[in-house]
């Protein structure tokens, strides 16, 4: 396809592809004619043959073209050149991952609120705790009567905590659980955990243990939520209002949201791809045809996950590619 089109013709739809990202408006042969000092019957002829070709379309209102879904796929496969991000983006980023108080879940999401309100578009991160991450050790501080923190250490040197809270229970009863994880369960992968909980600590605990039912209950959740292979983080759903095309499609918006809260339709995201960056622009995603997600997988050494970034198919490419090219780079290190 990339040989069908000749310099002009390329030059032409690179512009027309640019010029509505910004403008959200369809582009006439008068201004190409400006940009590009041809005569008007050369663009005008030029345009009909990207038109013919399936990369320009034609709205109902105006004599301007804007570029099809294919005309999206031709710009971001062949004519694209990446932004440089801009230095005051590259700081705010930086900044939040350079900060040693930060876990990397959380620099994760707040660098996703930073894009989000840079770009409007909505971000998504799909997180899971890597399978390689082994259980170091766990332990409990009594916080008050009824709750205490559980701290999870992994082989890594990665630390969670999670507040518990169990009623009428001894602190006693809870270390000898505590005992029983460390001795029998210390270096499963974090993923397995629970699978071990229900088969090895679930038909014994109750011979050490006397209020064993909700101290085990109480451990099946700290680790449940720990390893949710499907932490599922959407920010800026609400950004598809700021966008001309859809600001004045209620029903659209309302579609689009929906798609964003539904666990299946986000866990579709995350599957498949290599560790490249993945444009799916329209009906290639599962959200909306007049969607477009670009999304990239990160993988460190105590978690791996996708993070994508959710727009209109008239998207900043160039600029979008670049911030989630940085993101990766960030959370790797």
């Amino acid at each position: 396809m990339e040989n069908m089109l000749t310099e002009r013709q390329a030059k032409i739809l690179k512009l027309i592809v640019e010029e509505y990202i910004q403008s959200v408006k369809p582009v006439s042969s008068k201004l190409l004619c400006k940009r590009l000092k041809c005569s008007s019957a050369t663009i005008r002829s030029e345009m009909a043959n990207l038109e013919e070709l399936g990369l320009l379309e034609k709205t109902h209102t105006s004599s301007g073209r804007v570029p099809s879904e294919q005309g999206y796929r031709f710009y971001v496969d062949h004519l694209m050149v990446l932004k440089k991000m801009n230095a005051e983006d590259m700081l705010n980023l930086q900044l939040i991952f350079q900060n040693q108080q930060l876990q990397l879940s959380d620099c994760i999401q707040k660098s996703l609120e930073v894009i989000s309100d840079i770009t409007n578009y909505a971000t998504v991160v799909l997180g899971t705790t890597s399978h390689e991450n082994l259980l170091k050790q766990i332990d409990v501080v009594p916080l008050n009567e009824n709750s205490m923190i559980v701290i999870v250490i992994t082989d890594k040197g990665h630390v969670e905590h999670k507040n518990m809270v169990l009623s009428d229970v001894s602190l006693e009863e809870v270390k000898k659980t505590v005992g029983l994880i460390n001795n029998l369960i210390v270096g499963t992968p974090i993923d397995e955990i629970n699978k071990k909980l229900e088969f090895e600590i679930k038909p014994i605990i109750g011979k050490y243990v006397s209020q064993h039912e909700q101290i085990y209950n109480a451990f099946y959740h700290v680790f449940s939520d720990f390893t949710n292979p499907n932490k599922t983080n959407v920010v800026g759903k609400s950004k598809f209002l700021n966008q001309p095309e859809f600001s004045s499609n209620i029903d659209k918006i309302r579609q689009v949201i929906t798609k964003l809260e539904d666990e299946n339709v986000l866990k579709e995201i995350r599957e498949d791809d290599e560790n490249n960056i993945t444009i799916l622009i329209g009906k290639d995603n599962n959200i909306d045809e007049d969607v477009t997600v670009i999304k990239t997988k990160f993988k460190t050494a105590t978690e791996e996950g996708t993070i994508a970034i959710i727009g209109p198919k008239r998207m900043e490419y160039d600029r979008v590619v670049s911030m989630l090219d940085f993101m990766k780079q960030n959370i790797e290190k």
